[in-house]
């Protein structure tokens, strides 16, 4: 088995769904994190709160220093993820779809790093 990040991207800018749209997206994503957790492919899930709340935590020039605001200047953000332990690629991807149908938004599917051989 082999873990994968689904990661649920938002467009800054882009118009907010109505109340009826959000309210079916979070039932849709409650029935996807029953079936993942029935399915027994769930690790860990969660939603992100804005990028205006995060803060971000650097070193520079030996110091350390915090900043508000999200790491990149970008227009995409991460809301929110998936970790998942399938059989291979083709089963993250699967996931993914019933993901992005439910979220009604882009995800992206990323492997994890293998884990280091133990000698």
């Amino acid at each position: 088995m082999s873990q994968y990040l689904l990661s649920v991207h938002y467009v800054e800018g882009q118009p907010a769904p109505d109340e009826a749209t959000m309210q079916q997206m979070f039932a849709d994503v409650e029935k996807l994190n029953e079936k993942m957790q029935a399915d027994g492919v769930w690790v860990f899930a969660g939603g992100l709160q804005e990028p205006h709340d995060a803060t971000v935590v650097r070193q520079d020039g030996g110091e350390i220093v915090t900043t508000d605001g999200p790491f990149p200047e970008a227009k995409e953000h991460l809301g929110g993820f998936w970790v998942i332990d399938v059989a291979d690629r083709d089963a993250a991807l699967d996931w993914a779809k019933r993901a992005t149908v439910a979220c009604q938004g882009p995800v992206e599917v990323r492997p994890f790093q293998p884990e280091p051989e133990e000698a």
